[in-house]
């Protein structure tokens, strides 16, 4: 399993001395953290798209770009890539880039955003957000795998005799994850191509989670890719860590009430209860993340959001510290027991280019019987 933490780069008032960060700061801070991740051994940074207020991360490929330039294992993701409104072929070039920056450390978490503005911001109408996501991603499928590209659709030009460059590194396009709160046309895309389902996991019952993590393992058995358990599968959590469970509770309750996502809504104890945010000691932390298997199987990425609603960087990189060194290890050692052989390990780059040179991958889906996720 890969364990990591991502961001969504929210520029927010520290609610216990009203002190606000300069995006200057928040963006330097992202950086800080994802040295963090790579010194305590985390696996993954992956960091969000926004393109309003009060978020920075607008350029995820600049950031990745010189994280990447200073880091030598972390594997750099984004924690969504707004399918819907960037232009395919930017994000065929923008990561093909990348990919070869940091030597294929790199893979993208695809996803349709949750700000209804921004579509019309670049051009495009909220209504058309899943064929937007349906025609824009096949297009960037066929731009990394085909040299040369003949294409037209409904929502941009048409290509002629079209070529991405740079051209994927090694010849293999960078693994994505399909990202996805509510949505089970996002898993049905997923199963289809055989891609990753990430399940955001953070504000939903588990229930909810469960049943589309379900659906995308049944799909993806159905179009040929392999056994229901052999199905790519992420997860997002949510935790605020000290020695002291009371401690936590106490420290973070200010933050939460006041979040930008959820704050002025229900109780700390509340929504702890009712969705996957873990506030609490290492140990309460280790314990609620393996019960995450208990409903969605054997799964390959875990991924936490830390540093959100004004929390401080200092406090931040404690908590890094603390998933590092006590919570993470531990993860380690017990979700690798029972784990049935057939499961596979996370995607890399290198394991990627490996089942390449095997031909044990296919880069065109099955044909079999069910419809394309357009008819879903």
């Amino acid at each position: 399993m890969q364990f990591g933490v991502f961001t969504v780069g929210d520029v927010t008032v520290d609610p216990t001395n009203g002190r606000e960060p300069t995006e200057r700061e928040r963006i330097k801070a992202m950086v800080a953290i994802a040295l963090k991740a790579e010194e305590v051994g985390l696996d993954v940074f992956a960091t969000g798209e926004h393109h309003n207020p009060p978020f920075v991360p607008s350029s995820p490929t600049t950031m990745l770009g010189y994280i990447a330039a200073r880091t030598e294992r972390l594997l750099l993701s984004t924690a969504t890539t707004l399918i819907t409104t960037n232009d395919p072929v930017k994000i065929a070039e923008d990561y093909a880039m990348l990919q070869h920056l940091a030597d294929g450390r790199v893979d993208l978490m695809m996803g349709r955003g949750n700000t209804g503005p921004v579509y019309p911001w670049f051009g495009q109408d909220i209504r058309n957000g899943i064929p937007l996501t349906i025609e824009n991603y096949d297009l960037l499928r066929r731009l990394w795998r085909e040299d040369v590209v003949n294409w037209q659709g409904k929502f941009r030009t048409p290509l002629q005799s079209f070529t991405s460059t740079p051209r994927p590194l090694d010849g293999v396009p960078p693994f994505v994850w399909h990202g996805s709160i509510r949505s089970p046309e996002v898993a049905e895309q997923a199963a289809y191509y055989g891609d990753g389902f990430f399940a955001n996991h953070i504000f939903w019952p588990k229930e909810h989670t469960q049943r589309m993590v379900g659906l995308y393992r049944e799909r993806f058995a159905h179009y040929g890719h392999g056994s229901a358990d052999q199905a790519i599968v992420g997860l997002g959590g949510q935790v605020f860590m000290r020695r002291n469970s009371q401690d936590a509770v106490r420290e973070f309750r200010p933050y939460f009430d006041n979040a930008p996502v959820y704050g002025h809504g229900p109780s700390l104890e509340d929504f702890s209860s009712q969705t996957p945010l873990t506030v609490g000691s290492p140990q309460q932390v280790i314990d609620r993340t393996l019960t995450f298997r208990e409903y969605v199987g054997d799964y390959q990425r875990q991924l936490f959001l830390v540093d959100h609603a004004g929390l401080p960087l200092k406090t931040v990189l404690e908590q890094l510290d603390m998933l590092g060194e006590e919570v993470v290890p531990v993860l380690r050692r017990e979700f690798a027991v029972g784990r049935p052989a057939h499961v596979p390990d996370a995607p890399t780059h290198a394991s990627l280019v490996e089942a390449a040179a095997d031909g044990s991958t296919a880069d065109s889906t099955a044909d079999a019987d069910a419809a394309a996720p357009a008819a879903v």
